[in-house]
């Protein structure tokens, strides 16, 4: 059964994007928005890349 990628609403802080990213993956919520807020600060893609991600990955 293929999985789906889908914006989280039980794992969200802003927009349940790197909850989504997480249960997608099938690792803790926590790795995957520390990962985005070291890429904050490494040169400020992560926070254009998560604009993105809340555009295009849908809710479920």
């Amino acid at each position: 059964m293929p999985r789906n990628l889908y914006r989280s609403l039980k794992n969200r802080r802003i927009a349940g994007v790197c909850g989504g990213i997480a249960e997608y993956l099938g690792i803790d919520p926590t790795v995957v928005r520390l990962i985005w807020i070291l890429s904050c600060f490494l040169g400020a893609a992560g926070v254009l890349a998560y604009l993105i991600a809340w555009v295009i990955i849908p809710e479920h």
